[in-house]
């Protein structure tokens, strides 16, 4: 039977307590944590009682009637965000010893009723700190997240700011989801790379919200990753836990090879990468202490994990080092709570979760596979942050409650290279340079770094989150305000050494003109060129202080029809603007954007054992700060030249000027006003999305369900560079001055509708131009998602659990979101979709994170009360394949073959249209890992020991392939087109002890 319920939704850290009491057999119920948190709710008229926002852990729940106890349940597990029934009479009232029913969706006690939440309209996959514990999953939140159907690793390997990888959800871009530690959002504000996550063994629990979360939170269009941490209790405990995987027990890596050709100075021959050359360990030390400062009314826990690997990893030929290097992870954890009063509440989080990377790097001889000479430090990187928060809540009545989170958070863009020298220039290309020049060994000279040390980049964040809640009769109403600040200070973009890179070209075409569009001419006309050996001298300068203002509104009823159905009404407004580094504001979108959020629960049978249910919503998504350096200008230009000879620092010498500076998005360093950088009311990028599905009991100990799930991309914000084409309607209608003098070369618009830009004249006056989808000449914005997904369950019986889960799916359109992941991309506007009409074209197809068949099963049975096994399989169809040449039907058209500047970017494959997918699909990816633990029982189970294998088929499948036809605007044919970039890891074994006390 479904009753009132306010189950906390979205990104929260409570959960609730609701039920019925028979006539009569009672007038009040109390409620105990066994820490010192007692709370007592009446019972209304209609025998119903609702305890809203507990924090989570084990009650016991007591039926009280003139101040005598009539009957107790004890061992009440509560779930983050999750409903438990607690009702009692009947069968259930009979008997002292019946359990309640837990409804969370993941977990549940050995002897408790198969698990469906018929007080939840969202999609959720809850995972435990017993689960993470027993099932062998590398210790990364992100890992967790992936048990849940619909998620999907990055193509392209990416990771986020604590070096973990990133993942999609249900066909969005790996930069569109969300991270919370005990309600703070964590989320990295520079481009939405992942965020700070908990040291792994002080998560308590992990909510994975894979869509339909309600109108208190939002931010995100992918999913959502909520960290509950532990918390102290009445009993003092300590641990800790050592992990390590050795060198020696670690497959090798397969290498990779030239697919298409090879490069004009081969360095060893069709060999690209020599990945069996790496090796590596990795370390983890964990420990941690919990227990009362004040008996039932102060708890402390605290924790501290440090990370550590070391190895060598040996760069593909054209970088030609061998760099031996040292990632160190170190995290800590604390956490206060206060129980002020019964009704008053107050916790305290700090947490940190800091990525360090240091080392040496050595020139490497790839024919005899070995490290020559020192080549010089690498870089040294710190990424990562530290945050506190506060949560106040206040029980002011049994109906009412108030709730304020306030929180800080600085995360790091720190890098620096030991002994840095700023006389040397960078080289790259180096396999492109004239053999008979550098005795046919590619130089690269002792500049180990691309753009200049950052030491003092930084981001600061602060959230602040207040709520007011109230059950009116069948009604949960919830409103309040969910506020964000951002700020990047000091992050500055330079080409390192002088201030300028050098990269090494080479054209098979030398009498055609190298870049038509931006005029450089062909090569053989110049001393030297007729070989088709040439130079770019590259400069880079971007970046700039920036901030964001994020402010949200929420109102939502979570309204009991009758005792079978619930519905769920919310309505979420977001507010979102970008600011210069001079405070102006170049992206604003104050403007009411409504966000509804609609969900029903209908319990079927009226006993939990049957639910069906639905949601539909809006979420929008502000934009990061990373996008705004175009509003701080941007100087990016190459000036190409032959040369005559190679200095032993890599340098070219005997220069002879060809053409340049030239920019393909005139990108000279301007700073423009920052009404000329985006279209007038510009809307944010925003998603709907559709989910059904149900849950049902098969027996006592199955659970069976299916969802289908519907995502629309309604509006992205991209930068558009074919500011031409406004210029001239601009000029058409009588603007005098309407060019790249007066106004920014690229602006944010949303892509595939009609927009208007803000025109400057020559006298300093702006005009309206507006341009449709039409004149603009692009095709329309598109990026679609369904899913249909089915699963088997098994709770945990005190035996065995098992979980299986087959998901259907196609995500597809002309644009993936924040990134482009089949080009490198991974998050942000800085790719190359949307940039001119012709990188559009026969660009809709399955995008870069497109999966079509996933099945995961995972599990873990316990043989005898000392020896668990564990196990977890996923299986995966591959993305599609990508091919990027030159534009049009004769692609060695010097003259047609590159209109927008961009080289071999283009929808085009040896002169045919080619959208994604058009060369076909990847490997399947397999992956089967194992896991199997002993606590021994003369240590009374508080010793265990573990041993993991992962990938033990040794599955190394591509992951990512170079998706680039051509190296130039000529026609030379890149060799390393085709060739692996990401793979599968190869086959690791994790040995481990743990003690806890």
């Amino acid at each position: 039977m479904l009753l009132v319920s306010m189950a906390a939704q979205g990104q929260s850290t409570t959960g609730n307590i609701y039920g019925r009491i028979p006539a009569q057999a009672g007038d009040t119920v109390v409620l105990n944590n066994g820490v010192g948190l007692t709370r007592s709710v009446n019972i209304d008229s209609q025998g119903r009682y609702n305890a809203t926002q507990l924090p989570v852990g084990t009650y016991s729940v007591t039926v009280m009637h003139d101040g005598k106890e009539v009957q107790r349940r004890d061992n009440v597990q509560l779930k983050v965000g999750a409903g438990v029934d607690v009702s009692f009479g009947g069968e259930a009232a009979a008997s002292a010893t019946a359990n309640a029913k837990q409804l969370a969706s993941v977990s549940v006690s050995a002897n408790a009723l198969p698990p469906i939440d018929v007080s939840t309209v969202d999609s959720r996959t809850v995972v435990t700190a017993e689960q993470l514990a027993k099932l062998p999953l590398p210790h990364t939140a992100e890992a967790a997240a992936l048990l849940a159907p619909g998620t999907v690793n990055s193509s392209i390997g990416a990771s986020g700011i604590n070096g973990s990888p990133l993942i999609s959800f249900g066909g969005s871009s790996v930069t569109e989801n969300a991270y919370y530690i005990n309600g703070f959002n964590t989320t990295d504000p520079m481009g939405s790379n992942g965020g700070i996550t908990l040291p792994y063994g002080s998560i308590d629990q992990e909510e994975v919200y894979t869509g339909g979360y309600s109108a208190q939170y939002g931010r995100s269009d992918g999913g959502v990753l909520n960290m509950v941490g532990k918390s102290g209790t009445n009993d003092w405990h300590f641990g800790g836990q050592f992990l390590y995987e050795p060198s020696s027990l670690r497959a090798s890596q397969d290498n990779t090879y030239y697919q298409n050709g090879l490069p004009p100075t081969p360095v060893a021959g069709r060999l690209y990468s020599p990945n069996n050359q790496n090796n590596a360990w990795h370390s983890t030390y964990d420990i941690y202490l919990g227990g009362p400062l004040i008996k039932d009314r102060l708890f402390l826990f605290a924790s501290a994990e440090m990370e550590q690997q070391q190895g060598n990893a040996v760069g593909n030929v054209t970088a030609g080092t061998n760099t031996h290097y040292t990632y160190k992870t170190p995290k800590w954890y604390t956490k206060v709570n206060w129980n002020i009063t019964d009704s008053n509440l107050l916790e305290v989080t700090g947490a940190s979760d800091v990525y360090k990377t240091s080392g040496t790097m050595y020139n490497y001889d790839y024919n005899a596979l070995h490290d020559t000479s020192l080549n010089g430090q690498a870089q040294s990187n710190q990424t990562g942050g530290t945050m506190w928060s506060g949560k106040f809540t206040s029980y002011l009545t049994d109906s009412l409650t108030f709730t304020a989170l306030y929180g800080k958070m600085t995360t790091y863009l720190y890098n620096q290279v030991p002994g840095y020298n700023p006389d040397l220039a960078y080289i790259s290309g180096a396999t492109n340079q004239n053999p008979d020049l550098n005795g046919g060994v590619p130089n690269i000279g002792e500049q180990t770094l691309r753009y200049a040390p950052t030491p003092n980049a930084n981001n600061k964040t602060t959230n602040l989150r207040l709520s007011l809640t109230y059950v009116l009769g069948s009604h949960t109403l919830t409103a309040g305000i969910d506020n964000l600040r951002a700020s990047a200070n000091g992050h500055i973009n330079i080409t390192s050494g002088p201030g300028y890179n050098w990269i090494y070209g080479y054209t098979s075409h030398p009498d055609q003109p190298l870049n038509a569009s931006l005029g450089v001419p062909a090569l053989s006309g110049y001393a030297n060129g007729a070989g088709g050996y040439y130079v770019q001298k590259y400069i880079n300068v971007d970046g700039g202080n920036l901030t964001s203002v994020q402010n949200a509104q929420f109102i939502e009823d979570l309204w009991q029809v009758n005792d079978r159905w619930l519905l769920s009404l919310g309505l979420r407004n977001d507010g979102f603007t970008n600011n210069n580094k001079l405070g102006q504001a170049y992206m604003r979108q104050t403007s009411p954007q409504w966000a509804p959020r609609l969900g029903f629960s209908w319990d079927v049978n009226g006993d939990g054992s049957f639910k069906v249910f639905g949601n539909a919503g809006r979420y929008n998504l502000g934009s990061p700060l990373s996008p705004g350096g175009i509003a701080n200008g941007v100087l990016r230009t190459r000036e190409y030249y032959t040369y005559s000879g190679i200095a032993p620092d890599g340098t070219p010498t005997g220069l002879t000027y060809v053409a340049g500076p030239v920019a393909s998005n005139n990108f000279y360093g301007q700073v423009f006003d920052p009404r000329t950088v985006t279209v007038k009311n510009i809307k944010a990028m925003s998603q709907d999305e559709f989910m059904a599905g149900f849950a049902k009991t098969a027996g006592p100990n199955w659970v069976y369900g299916g969802k289908l799930t519907l995502r629309i991309l309604r509006n992205q914000i991209d930068d558009y560079c074919d500011t031409d084409t406004v210029f001239a309607k601009a000029a058409a209608q009588g603007v005098v001055g309407a060019d790249a003098t007066n106004n920014a070369s690229c602006y944010y618009i949303n892509p595939g509708v009609a927009n208007t830009f803000s025109i400057r004249d020559s006298s300093g006056v702006f005009h309206d131009v507006r341009m449709t989808n039409a004149e603009m000449r692009f095709p329309a914005m598109m990026r679609k998602y369904y899913g249909l997904e089915g699963y088997l369950e098994h709770p945990f019986d005190g035996t065995w659990y098992g979980k299986v889960n087959y998901t259907f799916s196609r995500s597809y359109g002309n644009t993936e979101g924040w990134g482009q992941s089949s080009q490198g991309s991974a998050g942000g506007t800085q790719n190359t979709q949307w940039d001119y009409p012709e990188l559009m074209y026969y660009g809709g197809g399955p995008q870069g994170n497109d999966h079509t068949h996933q099945i995961k099963a995972f599990g873990y049975y316990q043989v005898t009360p000392e020896w668990m096994v564990s196990a977890n399989l996923s299986l995966m169809s591959g993305g599609p394949k990508f091919c990027y040449g030159l534009y049009g039907s004769d692609p060695f058209n010097t003259s047609t073959n590159d209109p927008d500047g961009y080289g071999s970017s283009y929808h085009w494959c040896n002169g045919q249209p080619s959208a994604p997918g058009a060369s076909g699909r990847l490997p399947w990816i397999k992956q089967l890992d194992l896991g199997v633990h002993y606590r021994p029982e003369f240590a009374q189970h508080k010793l265990g020991f573990s041993l993991d294998v992962f990938n033990v088929t040794n599955s190394q499948v591509p992951l990512g392939v170079n998706s680039t036809l051509y190296t130039d605007t000529t026609g030379t044919m890149n060799p390393a087109y085709g060739t692996p970039l990401t793979s599968q890891p190869p086959r690791y074994v994790r040995l481990g002890v743990t003690y806890d006390y």
